[in-house]
């Protein structure tokens, strides 16, 4: 190994379940629509998949779990407890292990949360993104604003360890009081942790390609940004990344694990990785049909997926696009210890954007300014090799 490139302290496993009820017109994500779920056959394609991976990150604990999708929580509470078992006998997880299931309101699994609760999932990340009917329907989502409110209290009384809601702005026909009237409505809820996102149109969706009437115009959308990161700072909540807010103690542990340029495991359909081993820094993905994935985690194949090392050149963008969403920012030996790479190969880019005052160097933590977030791309552009 390089002798500059250490070996991540943090490790964490990421685990795909890529099905829903119903393909919503903004989302990019690898989900799919299906009248049944192959539960049983796809939770023994996910251990066949793990046992696959071991020889990678042998002895190695897991601090963090992150059950993703789609939608997790459409699977039985029975087959995830199967799961975290499995999970728990392989990769002897360290004191205090975040479990996180994602979940969507609308559905009869909100039903099932303390059932999750008791399988050992410690935090809920509730997907709302609005408690709006109006919106609701626009975005496509196929609940509405009572379910979205009874979900909340459902995970509420679950009492996990801590809960997320996520909530989207900057959607068609919306304005600044409507925003800030359905924040308001999440905030009234005390959550510990809040997820803002801005509506995008992502390439290959259905608003991509038909874009949504009466959407608001970037200078709207920047100014109801900066209304609703008030409204929730006064609510108590502290901005620790760009999307993310949190009580203290409340943070997301496996998701600053990926800003930090720690390592993680992905297994499922669709599910990327990234490695640090004695030959370098390594990256998989996983084929994104769940068929075939089922196909070739059950069959006799030796590596699921694809995988190939994150050359050095291509080290400095990964690790800023990742680092750069952190409020805190990160210290200069950090990057050194996780890329393996001298400062010296980026500095000429982060003096330039010092001086564009997108970023602030104090000793030797270096954060993004608050225009650095705001123009996190174009910060983030700066280091394209």
């Amino acid at each position: 190994m390089n002798p500059n490139l250490q070996l991540p302290s943090s490790f964490s496993l990421y685990v795909h379940l890529p099905w829903c009820k119903a393909k919503c017109p903004y989302c990019d994500f690898n989900s799919h629509v299906a009248d049944s779920i192959p539960a049983e056959r796809y939770l023994a394609a996910l251990i066949a998949d793990l046992d696959r991976e071991l020889p990678r990150i042998w002895g190695r604990r897991v601090q963090s779990v992150f059950i993703g999708g789609g939608t997790p929580s459409l699977f039985p509470p029975k087959i995830i407890d199967h799961l975290l078992s499995e999970i728990r006998a392989r990769l002897h997880p360290l004191p205090g292990l975040e479990i996180t299931l994602e979940a969507n309101p609308g559905a009869i699994e909100a039903a099932s949360f303390r059932a999750f609760r008791e399988t050992g999932v410690t935090r809920l990340s509730l997907g709302v993104q609005s408690f709006n009917d109006r919106f609701l329907q626009r975005l496509g989502r196929i609940h509405d604003a009572a379910a979205a409110r009874h979900a909340v209290e459902l995970a509420i009384a679950a009492e996990f360890e801590s809960l997320n809601l996520d909530l989207i702005f900057a959607l068609p026909g919306q304005n600044l009081d409507a925003a800030r009237a359905d924040l308001q409505i999440a905030l009234d809820y005390a959550p510990p942790h809040l997820s803002l996102y801005r509506l995008t149109l992502e390439s290959g969706t259905p608003f991509a390609a038909h874009p949504p009437e009466n959407l608001p115009n970037d200078d709207q959308a920047a100014d109801m940004e900066d209304a609703l990161r008030r409204q929730i700072h006064e609510a108590g909540l502290s901005r620790y990344e760009i999307s993310a807010h949190a009580l203290p103690g409340h943070r997301c542990e496996h998701n600053r694990n990926y800003w930090l340029y720690g390592d993680y495991l992905g297994i499922g359909a669709g599910a990327h990785g990234k490695i640090t081993g004695p030959d370098g820094i390594w990256r998989s993905r996983k084929p994104s049909r769940p068929e075939s994935y089922m196909c070739d985690a059950l069959g006799n194949t030796e590596t699921i997926g694809h995988h190939e090392p994150v050359l050095p050149a291509d080290r400095p963008f990964e690790f800023m696009l990742n680092a750069l969403r952190l409020t805190d920012g990160f210290p200069i030996a950090h990057f050194q210890a996780r890329t393996g790479l001298p400062w010296l190969v980026v500095q000429p880019q982060v003096r330039r954007a010092e001086r564009e005052g997108l970023l602030t160097i104090a000793g030797e933590t270096l954060r993004p300014t608050a225009l650095g977030l705001n123009f996190y791309n174009d910060l983030c552009a700066r280091f394209v090799p």
